[in-house]
Order: structure tokens, then C-alpha cells, then sequence
């Protein structure tokens, strides 16, 4: 039994904090939450003083790529190292990704499904992993790996790995499939281009069709697999809400066609806005990727404010990977400048994003019976939501009941 005593509680919920709060943890689970003088344990008991901090529950980021380490074509395709040392260099970001309260992580692509693997069975500490494997998208899509002197990447695939390009209705389903063998949790598709794709394929530019999506969609949820799309307006975000995907990951011209933001409002599919990545690629070196997203910043926060004022669910995710591994709570902030409270900034980490994840009945807040997912906070993130930022803040994160990092 595990017992957190004496801090301040912000539970997940939304609801006031409470003082003076005890968290009982007992096989993996919270047993009790209670206050003051009716906290109660046996004597055999590890009892941490948490008093003066913040608990609240384990952070989550639905949209990261932990296995990215850079947007050079030469780490894009895997040719700048040893895959020895890349896995060790991947394994290590998992770890720091735990010790900065983050105890679960949906990656979207490139995380293959044995690094999942590693941490169930113990092997390396990290978050609770879930994995889309690989993009798929059809050719000249964001999947689809190709130079700028149009030679696609040579290099063998790799099986844990497949190769994301899909044309076709039955080649959409075949490479579905294909994923799911290879351990993929989640779909992960794109239907437009990014601000950092290939000159040429830019964020309204389409890929897949009306069938090809319908196809992708309808193999995935028949499979137990939600679906998060990547696509930041155009006809593709339109034909990627049409075709039911469960997330809009990015959104970022949701603002110019007036119909999408109520659609997805009734169909209750997540936005998933990954401001982080954005304020990094306004800096970019190459114009073309400066340019766009310097253009499509004003649309975003825009969108943000619209989803928000009409229900959409929005949610925490950094799309970290190409720019380096900065702390993933770095996006709370940018949730908080463009228009989220903190405690909702928060909820977008735990809360919302559990559902998100389709972890809602075992994760996000802090209640009786959930899995204990705990990080535990020198300072108060509704004051300042940075302190989440922090490492030396960071002073407790537990997972499972067990504690991951003490500091």
C-alpha cells in the first residue's frame, strides 16, 4: 500500500482542488481519496508527505513521435546512425518522458510496437505506450517517403515498420491490417499535407479519397482501433470528418468552413491541436515550412476559440519528434496563450485525453478505483502551468500504484 499525504488535489475532473488531500494506493489502484483527519491506513504502509505540492493525475500526450529525432532527411530516413543506437536514443526519451509526469503517450507514428513491449515486461521504465506504428497516406502523401530529387528511400523495411502508402480501397484495408499485425493501437492517416511536407503538398492539399477514406475508417473501427487524422484544412480535413475519424489531429483552418467545427461537436470527435510543433516550425530554416506556419497561426487559435465555444473536446499533444523532445508540457502553455484556462489546459492532459486514448475508465483522473497514474507538483499549475515544465519540480510520478521517479 502506497499512501500520498497531505497535498493539494487537482483530481482531473475540473472540480475545485482540495486541500489537505490522501491518496490510498493499494495493487495498482486508488482505494481512497479523502481529507484532513478521515485519512486512514494500516501501519504497513509507505507513507510519502506530499504537503505544500500538487498532485494531480499522470499526464498524457496524444500526439507524440518518441522514436523521431529530427526533420534532416538523413534522421528522417534512418541512414545517420546505427539502429543500435537509435533504439537506445529512443529508449532514453521514453524515460525522461516518465520522469516529467507523463505516464501515458499515444505516439503517431515510427514508435515500433516493441518498445510497448519493453516497458510492460519491465525491461525499461516509461509511460503506458500506445502506438499507430506507421502513417499511412497514399502516394505523395505525408507518408510516403521520398527525396526531394523524387527517389524514394532505398532502405530495406522494416517488418515492425511497414511502409505506410496505400492506394486504392483494398490497399487501404490491406495496409490497415498490416499495422494492426504490427502491433498498431491506433490508425494513424493523414489527409492533407503538413507545413513541414514537401514543397508542393502543403497543408489544404489533399490525399485519399471519399472511398478510400470510408474504407480506412470502417477496417479500423471494425478492428477495435480508433482512427487520428492528420489534417489541417481543405477538402481533406472536410473528407476526414465525413468519413468519421475519432481525432483532428492539427485542425489548423478548422475557422474557414463554418460547417466542420458544429460536425464535429455532434459527432464528438476530438481536436487535437499540437500547438508546439507549430511555434517551432514558424523559426524553421527552410521558407517554405517558416512560411506556412507564420500563415496558418492566426486560422489555429481561431479554430481553437471556435471548437471550444461550441464543445469540441480539445486536447493536449505536442507532435514532438522532429524538433527534438522538449518537455511535452510545454503544450499546456500554449493551450493557456490561446485561449484554454489552466485548469482546463490540465483536464486536456488527463482527463480529455483519456477519453481521447479510450483509457477514460482507467486513467485521467484521480477517483476511487481508477489505475493510480499520479505526478506530484512543487508549485500550483493553475497559478502558472509552467511549473509542469520543470524537472526539479517534478517530484513524485507514480504509475500503476508503483513509484516511477522520486526526486
Amino acid at each position: 500500500m502506497l499512501v500520498l499525504r497531505g497535498g493539494t488535489l487537482i483530481d482531473g475532473t475540473g472540480r475545485t482542488p482540495v486541500r489537505d488531500a490522501t491518496v490510498v494506493i493499494t495493487d495498482g489502484r486508488i482505494e481512497t481519496v479523502t481529507t484532513g483527519a478521515a485519512a486512514t491506513w494500516p501501519s504497513s504502509a509507505e507513507v510519502i508527505d506530499v504537503a505544500g505540492m500538487t498532485v494531480l493525475p499522470g499526464l498524457i500526450d496524444c500526439h507524440d513521435h518518441l522514436a523521431f529525432h529530427g526533420y534532416e532527411l538523413a534522421s528522417r530516413w534512418e541512414l545517420n546512425e546505427p539502429g543500435s543506437t537509435r533504439h537506445v536514443r529512443t529508449a532514453r526519451v521514453i524515460e525522461r518522458t516518465l520522469g516529467m509526469g507523463y505516464t501515458t503517450i499515444r505516439d503517431a507514428g515510427g514508435l515500433d510496437a516493441g518498445f510497448r513491449a519493453a516497458v510492460e515486461e519491465g525491461l525499461m521504465r516509461g509511460p503506458r505506450l500506445l502506438s499507430a506504428v506507421a502513417i499511412i497516406s497514399p502516394i505523395g502523401g505525408i507518408g510516403d517517403r521520398v527525396s526531394p530529387s523524387g527517389h524514394e528511400c532505398l532502405v530495406p523495411p522494416d517488418p515492425a515498420l511497414p511502409r505506410g502508402v496505400a492506394n486504392g480501397v483494398d490497399d487501404v484495408r490491406r495496409v490497415v491490417r498490416l499495422m494492426i499485425r504490427a502491433g498498431a493501437d491506433v490508425i494513424k492517416c493523414a489527409t492533407t499535407g503538413g507545413a513541414s511536407s514537401r514543397a508542393g503538398h502543403g497543408p489544404k492539399d489533399p490525399a485519399f479519397d471519399a472511398e478510400e477514406m470510408r474504407a480506412l475508417v470502417e477496417e479500423s473501427h471494425a478492428q477495435g482501433r480508433k482512427v487520428m487524422c492528420h489534417a489541417l484544412g481543405g477538402p481533406g480535413l472536410r473528407l476526414a470528418l465525413e468519413a468519421g475519424v475519432d481525432s483532428i489531429e492539427h485542425g489548423c483552418y478548422l475557422d474557414e468552413d463554418p460547417e466542420l467545427i458544429p460536425m464535429m461537436a455532434e459527432r464528438r470527435t476530438f481536436f487535437v491541436p499540437t500547438l508546439t510543433v507549430y511555434t517551432y516550425h514558424s523559426e524553421s530554416k527552410a521558407p517554405h515550412v517558416r512560411e506556412r506556419s507564420r500563415a496558418l497561426r492566426e486560422h489555429h487559435v481561431a479554430s481553437i476559440h471556435r471548437a471550444l465555444a461550441a464543445g469540441v473536446r480539445v486536447v493536449a499533444g505536442t507532435d514532438a519528434g522532429g524538433h527534438g523532445h522538449p518537455p511535452n508540457a510545454a503544450e499546456l502553455e500554449h493551450l493557456v496563450a490561446a485561449g484554454l484556462t489552466p485548469m482546463h489546459a490540465i483536464q486536456a492532459a488527463t482527463s480529455i485525453a483519456a477519453e481521447c486514448v479510450g483509457l477514460a475508465r482507467e486513467i485521467g483522473t484521480v477517483e476511487k478505483a481508477k489505475r493510480a497514474d499520479l505526478v506530484v507538483v512543487a508549485g500550483d499549475p493553475l497559478a502558472d502551468v509552467r511549473v509542469l515544465q520543470s524537472e526539479d519540480r517534478i517530484r513524485l510520478v507514480v504509475k500503476d500504484g508503483a513509484v516511477a521517479v522520486r526526486r
